[in-house]
C-alpha cells in the first residue's frame, strides 16, 4: 500500500503563454489533512483538476494513492472529490439526489442515509435541495464526494461563502474523517481555519510551490513579534528610539511598536522604558499565524 496520498513532481500546465503550474513539487502523507493554500490564480484548481484527470498536465509527473495521475482510471474509484461547488437537481431532495449519483457510479443506496447523517442533514433528508441552506448544500458536496467511500477526498473551498457555524460544521467534519483514515486534501482562502485542521501545508504562488511540509514547521521558522505599548501615546517616539538602540527594526501599529523578537527582550525593554520614566501598558509576544505568514511570504494583502 502507497505511503503517500499525493506525489508530485515538476508538475507543470501551460496554456498558450500562461504558465498556470510551473514545477510543482510536494508530497501528501497517507491518513493526514493537508491544507492547499494561495492567492486567487496561484494555480491550485488547475492542479486539483489534473489530480483529478480532468486535465492533462503539460510536462512533469505525479501519482494519487499510488497510480500514475495519467491513467486517473487507475485510482479515481478510490478518490472522492468536491470542486467549484456542489451541483444537484434542485427539486428532488437531499436524499434522491444522493441516489441518483449512487446509480450513476454504481454505489449502493445502503450508504445514503448513514453519509446523511455523517453530514448533518440526517433530519433534512426528505427536504428538497433548494430549500438548503449554502451550508447544507455543501454538507451534500461533501456526502456525495463519500458515496465510493474513498481513501482521498479533495475539496476545492469548501466553506466558500459559509456563516461562521457553517465553516464550524465543516472543520468539524473534516477533522472527524481524518480521524477515520481518510486522507483530506483541502483548498481553502480561510486560512485560520486551515491552521486548526491542517496536520501538512502546500502553499503556491503564481503556479509554484512556495512550502511544502509541516504545518508546524513553516510556523516554528516564522519570528516572534514582541508589542510593546506604552501607557501615554506621548512616549511612542522616544520608546521606539530605545528599542532602534538595541539594534530591532520595529513598526508603530494601533499606538503600539512591533518587534520582530522573542518573550526575553520584554524584561529588558521594560526596564530600559523604565529608567527613562516610561510606563509600559503592554507586553505581550505571538508567534505568527498562519495567515500573517501568508502574507509575508506571497507578498499579498
Amino acid at each position: 500500500m502507497p505511503q503517500l496520498a499525493i506525489s508530485v513532481k515538476d508538475l507543470s500546465k501551460i496554456y498558450g503563454e500562461q504558465t498556470a503550474v510551473s514545477h510543482a513539487t510536494f508530497e501528501v502523507p497517507l491518513g493526514s489533512v493537508c491544507g492547499f493554500v494561495g492567492p486567487n490564480g496561484s494555480g491550485k484548481t488547475t492542479t486539483i483538476r489534473m489530480l483529478l484527470g480532468l486535465i492533462t498536465p503539460t510536462g512533469g509527473s505525479g501519482t494519487v494513492l499510488g497510480e500514475d495521475i495519467r491513467s486517473p482510471e487507475k485510482y479515481l474509484s478510490k478518490v472522492g472529490a468536491m470542486i467549484e461547488g456542489p451541483a444537484f437537481y434542485p427539486m428532488l431532495s437531499g436524499r434522491e439526489n444522493l441516489k441518483v449519483l449512487a446509480d450513476l457510479g454504481g454505489f449502493s443506496h445502503a450508504r445514503v442515509d448513514t453519509l446523511l447523517t455523517k453530514v448533518g442533514l440526517g433530519d433534512r433528508g426528505g427536504s428538497k435541495f433548494k430549500t438548503y441552506s449554502l451550508g447544507m448544500k455543501q454538507r451534500l458536496g461533501i456526502a456525495a464526494a463519500l458515496l465510493p467511500q474513498p481513501q482521498l477526498l479533495i475539496l476545492d473551498e469548501p466553506t466558500n461563502g459559509l456563516d461562521p457555524n457553517g465553516i464550524q460544521e465543516i472543520r468539524e467534519l473534516i477533522k472527524e474523517l481524518a480521524e477515520e483514515g481518510t486522507s483530506v486534501f483541502v483548498s481553502s482562502h480561510i486560512l485560520a481555519e486551515l491552521e486548526m485542521i491542517s496536520e501538512y501545508l502546500v502553499m503556491l504562488r503564481k503556479g509554484k510551490v512556495l512550502f511544502s511540509g509541516l504545518t508546524q514547521e513553516l510556523l516554528g521558522n516564522q519570528k516572534p513579534i514582541t508589542t510593546v505599548k506604552p501607557e501615554y501615546l506621548v512616549d511612542l517616539s522616544k520608546l521606539t528610539a530605545i528599542v532602534n538602540d538595541f539594534g530591532y527594526e520595529s513598526k508603530i501599529e494601533n499606538g503600539s511598536i512591533q518587534i520582530p523578537v522573542g518573550p526575553e527582550f520584554g524584561a529588558v525593554i521594560n526596564r530600559a522604558a523604565f529608567e527613562v520614566g516610561i510606563t509600559l501598558s503592554i507586553i505581550s509576544t505571538q508567534q505568527p499565524t498562519l495567515e500573517e505568514t501568508f502574507f509575508e511570504m506571497t507578498g499579498e494583502k
